[in-house]
């Protein structure tokens, strides 16, 4: 176990390197930070630090750096979450209040939070298939086609026109739609397949009737819908702020930005911060090893419960404190959001 001096030691290198880009020397840290000890006693305690694998000496005759143990110590130990200031906060809240719907929401959050923490973010939709029916509407759109509508508890709405039987009846499609909130209304679709099944084998109309064959093919068509509520997408934005940190990274910054590109890849890195508070995952913890040069910031976000996540990447030669606070901010918000749209 580090005792506080040294503990104080690390937490000055890794704020010092981070703002420099530099590694960090003895001296360097007696003219910056009042740490009440000697040179002398700096220097052994920068070589514990070494010894334990918290820092590191790029070159025989550098100053030292942090490892991804040492950032771990850092974020666990001696980093608190860097709260927004009172005009960051406003800003945040008048930026999303302005979307007009949860695929703006989505933009809006993306660009904020590379704005914000000058990384590469990440936010997933929230996903259909943890969401709840607030409404499904049924519409004729013409002879022979019917339109679709899926509204959940989480703002995303989704669409499918279906090729049908003419409707002779002008009830049929009113009907339907009546029936199917009656069983939808407030289910997870996750369940929500089920109860669709059900309606449509117990409707009166017979199997090879107009109105059955009508009937038919709008349950599959929804059934449909629901089965693909477990895609799920995810949007980036900030690339090119990698950029500027290039040299941070153990590969080129192509291998990286390559990586990124996929969106399993994302969604793998959003996952694996499970936590619904934030997450911060460091170098060689993440488990591709082109991204071994990157740590990951991420959260859960939602009301009452996590429905998606979003985060930001970057070289571990992060400021993250303030990557922390920008990162659970956003989360609130967007969580605020989607429960006021409900």
């Amino acid at each position: 176990m580090l005792d506080e001096r040294k503990l104080a030691v690390l937490r000055a290198i890794v704020q010092d390197y981070v703002s420099t880009e530099e590694p960090v020397g003895s001296k360097t840290l007696v003219e910056r930070h009042n740490l009440g000890v000697s040179p002398a006693t700096i220097r052994n305690d920068m070589a514990v630090l070494e010894e334990e694998g918290y820092i590191a000496q790029p070159h025989t005759s550098a100053g030292r750096v942090p490892t991804d143990k040492g950032y771990r110590l850092f974020v666990d130990r001696l980093a608190g979450v860097r709260p927004l200031t009172s005009p960051e906060r406003r800003a945040i809240q008048q930026f999303l209040d302005s979307a007009i719907n949860l695929d703006d929401v989505v933009d809006r959050t993306v660009r904020l939070l590379a704005q914000l923490t000058r990384q590469v973010a990440v936010v997933q939709y929230p996903s259909l298939s943890t969401a709840t029916v607030r409404h499904l509407e049924v519409l004729s759109t013409g002879p022979g086609r019917v339109m679709l509508v899926l509204i959940t508890d989480t703002g995303r709405v989704e669409q499918r026109v279906v090729d049908v039987p003419v409707v002779t009846s002008e009830d049929l499609l009113p009907d339907l739609r009546a029936r199917l909130n009656a069983v939808l209304d407030g289910q997870r679709l996750s369940q929500a397949a089920d109860a669709v099944t059900l309606l449509g084998q117990n409707w009166p109309a017979p199997p090879g009737s107009v109105d059955g064959t009508v009937v038919g093919t709008v349950i599959a068509a929804l059934r449909e819908m629901i089965d693909d509520s477990h895609d799920q997408r995810v949007v980036m934005a900030g690339a090119a702020n990698l950029t500027r940190a290039g040299q941070d990274f153990t590969d080129s910054l192509g291998v990286v930005l390559e990586a990124l590109e996929e969106q399993v890849v994302l969604m793998r890195l959003l996952h694996q911060a499970n936590s619904p508070d934030v997450s911060v995952r460091i170098g060689h913890e993440n488990s591709l090893e082109s991204l071994a040069g990157t740590s990951v910031v991420a959260s859960g976000y939602g009301h009452r419960e996590v429905v998606a996540r979003l985060g930001v990447i970057g070289p571990t030669r992060m400021d993250y404190p303030g990557t922390m606070g920008a990162v659970r901010a956003v989360a609130r918000y967007v969580g605020h959001i989607l429960s006021d749209e409900k």
